[in-house]
């Protein structure tokens, strides 16, 4: 009998692929192991910061919408920047986007806050004041993105204009605060301003009376961006 057909041949030409299969397949696992932790180094290092579009956010003063891949690299937290995953509450007042927001709209969003924990609710900031190097920064980003000023100020308005600026706007989020700001928003004084930002909110204190305003269809339409 030809010794390379023996049953004891055969056996060992077996083992000897099964072993170069799972050699192989070691490999390939261990080069897909390394693709994925260099991919997710690669995000981390350039995790954007919260745009409205991430989480349902952000003004007439804001960052586009939808959502685009540019980032502010030189404002700081202490501009008012927040980063995706690090979204402060409306009581984080230690958090300047939050504590330099005008106290009577401050008020306001935690008096609803409160009500809305009730409803297993929680509202979270997006967007809060800014200072104007981080509102310039902004529009400067929206117009590389949207290809002109004139679309981008649908979006995002300019440091003199904007009413993150001045602390008197907010951009909420996720979407179940939003839908329960629609619903109860007006009770508080809190109003969506654009309807093309559904996340955007101002205090308009004759809302509790008379109730919301009718909504510009963007910030082109707001007097007060005419500036």
């Amino acid at each position: 009998m030809n010794d390379l057909h023996t049953p004891r041949a055969v056996r060992a030409r077996r083992r000897r692929r099964i072993a170069t299969t799972a050699s192989v397949l070691a490999l390939a696992v261990v080069a897909a192991v390394a693709v994925q932790q260099s991919l997710s180094a690669a995000f981390a290092e350039t995790a954007p910061i919260v745009t409205p579009a991430t989480t349902g956010s952000s003004g007439s003063d804001t960052d586009p919408h939808p959502p685009t891949t540019g980032s502010v690299l030189a404002p700081s937290e202490a501009d008012g920047v927040i980063r995706d995953g690090d979204q402060p509450t409306v009581f984080d007042v230690d958090r300047i986007a939050v504590g330099n927001l005008d106290p009577a709209l401050l008020d306001a969003l935690q008096r609803a806050a409160s009500d809305a924990e009730a409803d297993g609710v929680t509202f979270v900031v997006n967007s809060g004041w800014r200072s104007a190097t981080l509102q310039e920064q902004l529009l400067r980003d929206a117009i590389d993105d949207y290809g002109s000023e004139e679309e981008a100020r649908r979006w995002v308005a300019t440091a003199e204009t904007s009413a993150h600026v001045s602390g008197d706007a907010v951009d909420l989020g996720p979407l179940p605060t939003l839908d329960w700001l629609a619903q109860r928003g007006w009770r508080y004084g809190l109003c969506q301003t654009y309807a093309n930002e559904s996340w955007h909110y101002e205090l308009r204190a004759e809302a509790v009376e008379d109730g919301c305003p009718a909504q510009y269809a963007d910030a082109t339409e707001d007097p007060r961006m005419q500036r």
